[in-house]
This record gives C-alpha cells, structure tokens and sequence, in this order.
C-alpha cells in the first residue's frame, strides 16, 4: 500500500525551489487577504501583478518598502513559468539569487524582472510569453 501511494506523489522539486515555492505562496496568500487579489499561477493573474507594480510605482512607494514585496511577486511569477512552461522549467540557485531555466536551458531571473517592472522598464507578464513560448 506504501509503494501505491508513493507512485501517485508529486515529482520531487529541486532545493533551490524551496525558497521561491515559499515566497510565491506567501504572496497568494497576502494578496487574497490584503488586497482582496486572486492569484491562481495563471499567466493572465501577471496582469494583475504588473498592474499592482505599476500602482506602486505611481504612488512613489520607496523601494526599501516594497523589496520584499517585489521578490515576491518575482517568485510568483517564476513559479506560473515553471508550472507552465513547454518541455518544462526548473528552480536554480546562484550568485544569490534563484534562476528559472527552462527546457530550451535559457536562465530567466523573475525577481530582477520584478524590480525592472518597478523601476518602469519589465514586465512579468512579457517575461512569462517569452519563458514559456517555444
């Protein structure tokens, strides 16, 4: 009975996603209560993220206020592009940060997309189309 369950488990993810994995559902979370927002790691729900990067461009937010807020929405947009990618996509981590790769072995960085969202000049909406297209 053991060895049946186990056939019907989730594949094992990568360490290096352990962090992201969090920090995505950390942001679902706080985004369906704080801000009454439904993320469902669709690629349409990225319009909802830019939008709300964009609203916190405008209102001037400062940056130190808002870090953690971008690396979750960076993590969040990672995991849709690892959950929808084509041939599939991985978690890595390096030089600090954690790295999507996908099937094509292209490193896409979610987190500094987030940041360049921002700062005016991303996308993770834009980031998502062109991980995820084959």
């Amino acid at each position: 009975m053991i060895a049946h369950r186990a056939a019907h488990r989730a594949p094992a993810r990568p360490q290096a996603a352990a962090k992201p994995v969090r920090w995505a559902a950390d942001t679902v979370a706080t985004m369906r209560e704080g801000a009454r927002l439904r993320l469902d790691y669709s690629t349409q729900s990225l319009w909802r993220v830019d939008r709300m990067i964009e609203e916190l461009r405008r209102e001037q937010t400062p940056y130190a206020a808002v870090e953690s807020v971008l690396r979750g929405f960076g993590a969040y947009a990672g995991e849709v592009i690892v959950r929808r990618a084509e041939g599939g996509a991985e978690w890595l981590e390096a030089d600090g940060g954690h790295w999507i790769r996908t099937a094509d072995g292209r490193l896409w960085d979610p987190a500094d997309e987030a940041r360049r969202c921002f700062a005016g000049h991303g996308s993770l909406r834009l980031l998502c189309r062109d991980a995820t297209a084959i």
